[in-house]
């Protein structure tokens, strides 16, 4: 045993980006791999078990920072995504991995490490779930899509931190931004509600993403570049995943028969509010009203990213 992982860390240290070698959790994926059996067991039995017999917490003006903290953040990653080689340097038909130490090629390369970091960020998501009592939204997919995305990230990071793969954190990290400033509007109560009018259009935004990653990815398939074709694999199948789950949560929110959306919307909770349930859901689908009710707002999410 011993023997097999001193010959896997050889592995990575002997292949891997000596840039980002001695970064913080990238000697190895164990630590990330502990991190992520740790968030999926705090969401699936700790957390839920702890808060059990208590009541669920109202963390309004939380969601409303942490939301307005990923808008931030997010805008903060695509600016260095494009300053890092997507303004005017890279190329959208082959940009293969640069190794060398160049200024705008060190700014990529720190980025994605803060992108995979980000990754760690969206366990929020969940969490808020489990601390507000919403059980029901901590579905299994919802749980597999933000444990499993930060290992995704982390193999990127240590073997192709630049290059083809970037555009999918450029596109991610933007869509992310228009996300967020969405669920920290929802996040803020009625008042703005009639504002929100665009939730439909930014479901067809996040499946267009998907759609330009997917064939950005696969292209190099086709053609000769210097980028290795496993990642290429990698990165093409998330987005065609992850597309055909948005596509499906746009078939069951906005083209159903009307009648039947009519008749699902006036089932009322246990609270009085109307009920909607997806396998993917917003921590801020939830705010507190003026009467100190918790209610949905009907905004549910298959994960970013991605983004998270």
């Amino acid at each position: 045993m011993v023997a097999v992982l001193n010959a896997v860390q050889g592995f990575f240290d002997n292949y891997g980006d000596p840039r980002t070698k001695d970064w913080f959790l990238m000697h190895n994926p164990l630590p990330t791999a502990l991190i992520c059996a740790t968030y999926v067991l705090t969401v699936k039995v700790v957390g839920p078990r702890i808060m059990a017999n208590r009541k669920p917490m109202e963390l309004r003006n939380i969601l409303i920072a942490y939301n307005l903290f990923q808008v931030i953040f997010s805008s903060w990653l695509f600016y260095e995504c494009m300053m890092g080689g997507w303004w005017g340097e890279y190329s959208l038909s082959c940009q293969p991995v640069d190794y060398s130490n160049k200024p705008s090629t060190v700014r990529m390369v720190n980025v994605c490490w803060w992108y995979y970091f980000s990754k760690f960020t969206e366990f929020m998501d969940t969490i808020f779930f489990v601390l507000r009592k919403k059980d029901r939204h901590i579905s299994t997919l919802h749980v597999i899509h933000h444990g499993v995305m930060p290992m995704s990230v982390w193999f990127g990071v240590k073997f192709t931190p630049g290059g083809h793969s970037t555009f999918f954190g450029l596109l991610n990290t933007f869509v992310h931004i228009i996300m967020y400033s969405y669920y920290l509007l929802a996040a803020l109560g009625p008042n703005v509600q009639k504002y929100l009018w665009w939730k439909k259009y930014l479901t067809t935004l996040q499946m267009l993403q998907f759609l330009a990653i997917m064939l950005h990815a696969f292209q190099l398939l086709f053609i000769d570049c210097n980028y290795p074709k496993a990642f290429v694999w990698w990165i093409g199948m998330h987005a065609v995943m992850f597309f055909f789950l948005f596509k499906e949560f746009y078939k069951q929110q906005y083209t159903k028969p009307a009648k039947q959306m009519a008749g699902a919307q006036s089932r009322p909770s246990a609270n009085g509010s109307s009920k909607s349930s997806n396998g993917y859901s917003k921590q801020s689908d939830y705010y507190i009203n003026s009467n100190g009710l918790s209610r949905p707002d009907l905004v549910h999410r298959t994960t970013t990213a991605a983004s998270h």
